[in-house]
């Protein structure tokens, strides 16, 4: 069983900044890339940033400059930093990792339970 816990959501003004953590935890493996996603009421769930093991990332063009991911690879955490905050960006965080099972070696794709962020102008 492997399971992916964000903590870190949480309400803030407008040019603030949070930061969002998720462990995984589990029968794992190895990691590839872990990553945030995000989903506003109404809307589809879009991508926000990724990391990958090497540490190659990639950011929304929405995002940038303004957030940033990383990993900690010993504790199979990944971060995101969110600075300058605006009421768009309030929606449900979402990490999720691609990760190899050391049970049966197979490669999935978790997703955790989500955070709220909710950016107040």
């Amino acid at each position: 069983q492997v399971q992916l816990v964000e903590s870190g959501g949480g309400l803030v003004q407008a040019g603030g900044s949070l930061g969002l953590s998720c462990v995984a935890s589990g029968s794992i493996f190895s990691i590839n890339a872990m990553g945030w996603y995000r989903q506003a009421p109404g809307k589809q769930r879009e991508l926000v940033a990724t990391v990958t093991s090497g540490g190659t990332t990639n950011y929304d063009d929405s995002v940038k400059g303004r957030f940033t991911i990383s990993r900690d690879n010993a504790k199979n955490t990944v971060y995101l930093q969110m600075n300058s905050l605006k009421p768009e960006d309030t929606a449900v965080y979402y990490c999720n990792a691609h990760l190899k099972r050391s049970d049966n070696f197979v490669s999935y794709a978790y997703w955790g339970q989500g955070t709220q962020v909710t950016v107040s102008s």
